[in-house]
């Protein structure tokens, strides 16, 4: 690893590479191992020049964004993860803007109100990077991320630049191509309408006061554990299946929302993954059920 740090070294500053990182230091959930290297790219050029030693390395690569969707294992990942939370201008051309995917729907969304742009109201809550919605189809109340994209440029296999239209991005629930591919996201062209000043903020005032009265926001999480299983509610089934209030450990299912898994003080990322299995279980035995997660897991058992 000595050398491709110092290869990494040459292109990037010395304090934006980090090694045996923490990575509850990274993560909405505050759980998880440290990652062999932890790396901080700056711009895309930068970026560029990062994935390319990082291949020559042949070790196992991670990209992530705010890691509001993502638990690491408590020992940690054997490899590299890059953040690209740095990566997070916003250019407005007429009704388009244009992001990199480090920027948070929160912030994405000001943007669209400042420039008095309607479309991502509805993401104005979701607690996630630009880059990981666009991957996941993130959705909440009556919008989608696939419903405003333009198209999205990425950085290929082979380290060129590859712009690809929105209908050929194989936008599904929570799928995109993105997940089929070993490409980095460093670009997304939104396609939004003028609107009210007024009316944008007033909705999404109304959808991120329901998000925090229907939510427990107050502890931390990485959102909807589990996908919607087709013709049922996930929180429901929970619910139903005896789960509410649970809990492994530190980790529990919140009694506001049995959708969430939360860290209710001092859990392990075994905590999370031991409660989400027993969920697993007791919906699947209960009612037949598959529930799938939205959470991504990485890192070493």
């Amino acid at each position: 690893m000595n050398n491709t740090i110092k290869k990494l070294q040459a292109v990037m500053a010395a304090e934006n590479i980090k090694e045996n990182e923490p990575m509850k230091n990274h993560t909405s959930f505050k759980v998880g191992g440290p990652a062999d290297l932890f790396l901080m790219p700056q711009t895309r050029e930068e970026l560029q020049a990062v994935l390319e030693i990082c291949k020559e390395s042949g070790k196992s690569l991670y990209i992530m964004g705010n890691g509001s969707n993502l638990i690491v294992r408590d020992k940690g990942y054997r490899g590299i993860i890059i953040n690209t939370k740095a990566l997070n201008q916003v250019a407005t051309v007429g009704e388009t803007l244009i992001a990199e995917p480090g920027i948070s729907l929160k912030d994405l969304a000001n943007v669209a109100l400042n420039e008095k742009l309607t479309g991502l109201e509805f993401a104005s809550g979701i607690p996630g990077s630009l880059g990981g919605a666009v991957t996941m189809n993130a959705g909440a109340y009556d919008g989608e991320m696939k419903h405003i994209i333009n198209s999205i440029t990425v950085i290929t296999e082979d380290g060129s630049l590859k712009t690809i239209p929105a209908d050929v991005c194989d936008f599904g629930y929570r799928s995109s191509i993105l997940q089929q591919h070993n490409w980095v996201l460093v670009s997304v062209e939104l396609a939004l309408k003028n609107g009210d000043e007024q009316a944008i903020a007033a909705k999404m005032l109304n959808l991120n006061t329901q998000r925090q009265t229907k939510q427990p926001l107050e502890y931390p999480s990485a959102g909807s554990t589990f996908r919607r299983p087709v013709g049922y509610y996930a929180g429901k089934l929970v619910q139903d299946a005896g789960f509410k209030g649970y809990a492994i450990g530190g980790a529990q299912v919140s009694e506001k929302h049995s959708g969430f898994v939360i860290n209710k003080g001092g859990a392990t990322a075994a905590d999370i993954l031991n409660l989400i299995g027993a969920i697993q279980a007791g919906v699947k035995e209960k009612f037949g059920v598959d529930l799938k997660t939205e959470v991504i897991v990485i890192g070493n058992e």
